[in-house]
């Protein structure tokens, strides 16, 4: 082959190579496919026009979690707000691995990132942020020596790390991908030595390595002052007086892309920041320390122990019996009492399943403020109940038709079922067809048509009722095992 016909080769060899190393450089994994699907995924019109918002975020004890039965969180409840704002239905999505989030967020997967992100220019090249919710800064968590209550002060000074210099050559732990990680090696340039920075895995929160300093199985980590501060106040062993970064802001994300969400939580925010609501839920989670520290030594707290309530084994045991999933069954019985065993209604229902008189006598429920009466009462009246809807073949459908019952009385729903069945709706589906017909049963249009015999019922009850008590099931699911 001669040199003439060996440069065409030659160049397209060049070419192939150069094709090759700018695809390395532009990186291969999770960073380079969010740049192909950054246009991808949802909007504010999808969202609305679906009627769910996604919204990603941390199961922690700060973030999402359950505490005596009900969800709880500052990410959550303002997630709530703003899904109410929006005018949709919220669905939660748990991070599995937090270094992760912002790669779920890209991938389409969900529509919002709602978590304690601290908003940096290496981030801002991968989301959209929002206004920031918050302003913090990183602070050094250590452990104070076991004996710290009688050493003397001196003493105990000299055992603690005051000035991020000395810890020139020591080991500090946190997560890959979190601004920790990030902030200690810009620390290790300021200060002109290395920190040695052990990594963890993105499944551990903020929470969870903290704690695993005050068990001594990590030396130092770093976290946001307001983390730090809430947690400190349970576990007095920690120090964290040494700062670590300057104020930061720490916001929710969305995808590049989803511009009218971007703007309608910013706008949002910017209501909110003008309410008092706004500054009780935070204080609520980041500074009431002495509600921290009643959550975190109870028995139903979602992150230290599997219960929902004190009564988790009596529910259980009727659960099985009558074949339904006793989470469920839970989330029914803290509709019914928010599992106060003596709670009364206006009506005269009581206990934990709200039993009526009448109903308690035919169920041979002679102590209605007992648990294991009232839970073995209720669950016998729900199987019985259940066995009057044997045309619902959906089994989830079977159980709204049942619980609706349970609420506002058999009667009232069988009306409800044949409205929907005139106004040709399905009579066997509860959700959007006989759901609807409930609702309408408050007005004299419908409870006076000659098909309903049963006559006015206030349909928002046992309609809210059905939602409320599948939305908590899907909390109880994601938090508690079977």
């Amino acid at each position: 082959m001669n040199q003439d016909r060996r440069q065409p080769v030659f160049y397209m060899l060049l070419l192939i190579v150069a094709t090759i190393l700018q695809g390395c450089n532009n990186g291969s994994g999770p960073a380079r496919q969010d740049a192909a699907h950054r246009m991808d995924g949802r909007d504010l019109q999808e969202i609305t026009q679906d009627g769910k918002l996604r919204a990603l975020t941390t199961y922690s004890g700060t973030s999402y979690f359950l505490y005596r039965g009900q969800p709880m969180g500052y990410e959550y409840e303002l997630l709530k707000r703003f899904a109410d704002h929006l005018g949709v239905d919220l669905e939660i999505h748990v991070s599995e691995n937090i270094d992760n989030m912002l790669h779920e967020l890209n991938q389409g997967n969900v529509d919002l990132v709602a978590h304690g992100l601290t908003i940096t220019s290496d981030r801002m090249e991968q989301v959209n942020f929002t206004d920031y919710l918050y302003l913090t800064h990183q602070v050094l968590v250590q452990k104070k020596p076991d004996n710290w209550r009688t050493m003397k002060w001196s003493r105990l000074q000299s055992a603690l790390v005051h000035d991020v210099i000395e810890l020139i050559g020591d080991t500090v732990s946190v997560r890959m991908n979190s601004s920790y990680y990030k902030r200690l090696v810009n620390l290790s340039d300021e200060i002109g030595g290395e920190i040695v920075i052990d990594t963890l895995p993105g499944d551990l929160s903020t929470d969870e390595i903290i704690k695993m300093v005050v068990d001594g199985e990590i030396k130092y980590t770093v976290a946001d002052n307001n983390l730090a501060n809430i947690n400190a106040s349970y576990y007095p062993v920690l120090d964290i007086d040494v700062p670590v970064s300057f104020s930061q802001r720490i916001g929710w994300a969305v995808r590049p892309g989803s511009e009218e969400l971007l703007a309608a939580v910013n706008d949002w925010i910017d209501e909110m920041k003008d309410e008092v609501d706004y500054y009780v839920i935070y204080n609520k989670y980041f500074k009431n320390k002495r509600n921290f520290r009643k959550r975190i030594e109870s028995d139903f707290y979602s992150l230290t122990n599997n219960s929902i309530s004190k009564y988790d084994q009596i529910i259980q045991t009727h659960a099985d019996r009558i074949g339904w999933d006793w989470r469920l069954l839970a989330s029914l019985v803290y509709q019914e009492s928010r599992f106060n065993p003596t709670a009364g209604s206006w009506a005269g229902a009581t206990g934990l399943m709200q039993l009526m008189p009448a109903t308690a006598r035919e169920l041979n429920v002679k102590n209605r403020t007992n648990a294991e009466q009232s839970i073995r009462g209720g669950s016998t009246y729900l199987d019985r109940l259940w066995s009057k809807f044997e045309a619902v073949e959906d089994s989830i459908q079977r159980l709204k038709f049942t619980m609706a019952s349970y609420n506002c009385g058999l009667y009232h729903v069988k009306d409800a079922q044949r409205l929907a069945e005139k106004n040709a709706l399905d009579p066997v589906t509860w959700d959007e067809n006989v759901e609807e017909m409930i609702l309408q049963l408050s007005y004299p249009k419908y409870y006076n048509d000659p098909d309903v015999e049963y006559g006015y019922v206030r349909g928002l009850e046992p309609y809210t009722y059905v939602r409320q008590i599948f939305e908590r099931y899907e909390h109880y699911r994601k938090f508690i095992d079977i």
